[in-house]
């Protein structure tokens, strides 16, 4: 009994392991089947046991394209049969896609981040007026902080107001200005108070403690 037990590492190669050895000996006795009808019935009977084994991918676009591609795989493309889809190419499944396109931007001040240079943006396409000078100095504060999030020192109003006007490409010019950001010290308190509330809200037991609680 010893003699006849057949390991796995003695057993031919599996192509796609999810479907099993089962899966794989169907597809080598349809291969071996000479008559291309008998061939056609075994291999449609085979995908309709696939089909069984990933019950969740029924809803997927092109379920049984996929699964007629996975047979001639795991057939090492030596299947003929009449194919309702093209059979696939050994070529094509070597060969290795394209690399995608990242969207990848290098701002010139990674501190403000990539949302502060889209809102620029749309403050430079809107019409002048009391909104759009509104949105400039919401943006030009929210600079400041962040601006004071990566440097923890204060920051004057006309570094901002340069960086704001060479972000919008000159088309945002709030140097000659005379309007004025909030207080360094005010966005840091407005920081930590709201961080503050952040940690307090993880705590548990509102506020009590367990000191007079029995213990069992």
């Amino acid at each position: 009994m010893i003699d006849n037990i057949e390991y796995n590492t003695e057993r031919p190669h599996l192509i796609i392991p999810e479907y099993g050895r089962h899966i794989q000996k169907m597809v080598d006795q349809a291969i071996a089947t000479e008559n291309i009808e008998e061939r056609t019935k075994k291999a449609k009977s085979i995908i309709a046991v696939m089909g069984n084994l990933n019950p969740h991918l029924r809803d997927v676009p092109d379920f049984q394209h996929k699964l007629w591609d996975q047979l001639f795989i795991i057939s090492d493309f030596k299947l003929d049969v009449e194919s309702p889809y093209p059979k696939p190419s050994r070529e094509e499944l070597a060969e290795r896609p394209e690399p995608l396109d990242y969207p990848q931007n290098f701002p010139k001040y990674r501190f403000y981040g990539n949302n502060i240079k889209r809102m620029i943006d749309v403050a430079c396409s809107w019409e002048d007026g009391d909104m759009k000078e509104g949105l400039v100095i919401t943006i030009a504060n929210h600079m400041k902080k962040c601006f004071l999030n990566w440097n923890k020192d204060t920051v004057e109003d006309d570094v901002i107001f340069q960086h704001l006007f060479e972000l919008s490409d000159g088309k945002i010019n709030l140097k000659d200005s005379d309007e004025g950001l909030s207080d360094s010290l005010q966005l840091l308190k407005t920081k930590k108070r709201f961080s503050g509330k952040q940690q307090n809200s993880g705590k548990k037991g509102n506020g009590k403690n367990n000191r007079n609680r029995k213990r069992y």
